[in-house]
């Protein structure tokens, strides 16, 4: 076997164009999902924050199984048109139908049928969800094997998603306000997202083309070879923990940043904008750290951002309604530099997965990959809000009440208590910092070089090819770091 590097293999404009435009739903869905979603549930809805934290939690349960099955199913199809590309046109029609039912302002009298109605739409939402971005995030590992040809293709993926969570932080709110009625103004914000999410999948449809040495028929499935073989595989560990517990950190965040602003700091009204200043420094880092993991790897910049990230998140402490305007969106900043760095890294490790599980299956299953990656994602998405509802409904929060004035009906908030506020300023930074540091310490573990997936990808380009091995190469592959457990 021939030792050569297998770099250089560059994609077309039009290739990372399409496939960044598919991020546009995964981006921006979660954004608004995070941001308003449980905060629609209970100070529009009048849903409790307990039953409302519930539906997060619930719907996991039904994603622990179609996640990973839906990861099986699209590495096993074969259509002329590939593995994973057919289920973009299937999300054209379910996204839209999914997302706008999530934020349909159901009136019914009691708090349970609302309850029920709620879950069900959120139930549907996740399953769109699955069934469009499991095969979404399989692809990248198609469209190139090359280790920093992948981070190119990321960081258009990536710019997508964070133009697309910028427009999610800004716009939403500003569409609601334009109406009289909150109600009405959240279900044409999700008609009109609702679209937004939905199209751009014929371009991602349209533009790609998945590796046609990947097609191979599969062996038949197996459970164990499924879902506990990829947990022998420390490489495989480690990258899910750097992915799950930095943006479950996140997502913690993004769930109470709206009573942050509204309860605390007071100034509700600019909260899409902070989170604006956020966001469009999310987009400005992420070619800066692309930049950065070319030169020092994808781990240590990973690294980089979350020692940053926790830095700010711990400044927030000195936050409060007395400070200075500017001092809240300096915060927005900041925080969007680490953020913008996290989700570059982790979306940049994800694709290398697969080749090492390649290395002893001898199959390429980044649908399988997905699956877990994603519904572990969901799941810790879930925890998060559940323990931020739980720890709000615990800690006193009072919900809106409705007020009829000159027969017009009013969501009307309430004072919150001293222990209240206390308590929100404190999950502000304890709970995403507990995350972010388990996040760490994954990546201290995490061994998986540019130098050592350069040989690795001589290996099995040798393999794909029917080549055999010399003695010294097969104790070259022994001393690779990347050896599984058990």
């Amino acid at each position: 076997m021939k030792d050569q590097s297998i770099r250089g293999e560059a994609l077309s404009l039009r290739t990372k164009l399409g496939f960044g435009a598919g991020d546009i739903f995964g981006g921006g869905s979660l954004v608004i999902i995070g941001f308003f979603y449980l905060y629609f549930l209970t100070d529009v809805l009048l849903i409790s924050p307990v039953l409302a934290g519930t539906v997060f939690l619930v719907s996991k349960v039904w994603d622990a199984v179609t996640d990973p099955f839906m990861g099986i199913i699209s590495d096993r199809t074969r259509t002329r048109f590939g593995r994973r590309r057919p289920y973009f046109l299937a999300g054209v029609v379910l996204v839209f139908l999914s997302f706008t039912m999530m934020w349909f302002p159901v009136d019914f009298t009691q708090e349970m049928h609302r309850f029920a109605f709620v879950l069900a739409a959120y139930v549907f939402f996740a399953t769109s969800y699955t069934i469009v971005m499991i095969p979404y995030f399989s692809l990248a590992s198609e469209l190139t094997t090359d280790y920093n040809e992948r981070t190119s293709l990321t960081t258009f993926r990536m710019i997508f998603s964070m133009v697309s969570s910028l427009t999610c932080a800004l716009i939403p709110m500003e569409i609601v306000k334009s109406f009289q009625g909150q109600r009405a103004g959240y279900l044409v914000m999700a008609l009109v997202f609702g679209l937004v999410f939905s199209l751009p999948f014929l371009a991602t449809f349209f533009a790609t083309r998945e590796r046609p040495e990947f097609q191979k028929e599969m062996a038949p499935f197996d459970l164990k070879r499924s879902f506990i073989e990829p947990f022998r595989t420390p490489t495989f560990v480690n990258a899910l923990f750097m992915y799950l517990f930095a943006l479950t950190a996140m997502d913690i965040l993004m769930s109470i940043i709206m009573y942050y602003m509204t309860y605390y700091i007071g100034r509700a009204s600019e909260t899409n904008y902070v989170l604006g200043a956020m966001l469009v420094t999310q987009v400005l880092s992420i070619p800066l750290f692309a930049l950065i993991s070319r030169r020092i790897g994808k781990k240590k910049s990973y690294m980089i951002a979350c020692v940053e990230w926790l830095a700010v998140i711990v400044m927030s402490l000195l936050l409060g309604p007395r400070n200075p305007h500017f001092a809240i969106y300096l915060f927005g900043v900041l925080v969007g530099v680490g953020s913008g760095g996290i989700y570059v890294m982790v979306y940049s490790i994800m694709p290398d997965v697969p080749d090492v599980d390649e290395l002893y299956s001898g199959m390429r299953r980044e649908g399988m990959f997905s699956g877990i990656m994603t519904f572990m994602r969901k799941f810790g998405s879930a925890v998060g809000i559940f323990i931020v509802s739980y720890l709000l409904a615990f800690t006193g929060y009072r919900k809106p009440v409705e007020e009829t004035v000159e027969g017009v009906t009013r969501l009307v908030q309430q004072q919150q208590s001293d222990a209240f506020i206390l308590s929100l300023r404190l999950i502000l930074v304890v709970v995403p910092a507990v995350f972010i540091l388990a996040g760490l310490f994954n990546a201290l573990r995490y061994r998986l070089t540019p130098e050592i997936h350069d040989r690795l990808n001589v290996f099995l380009t040798a393999r794909r090819k029917g080549l055999a091995y010399s003695a010294g190469e097969e104790e070259e592959l022994k001393r690779l770091m990347i050896r599984r457990r058990g």
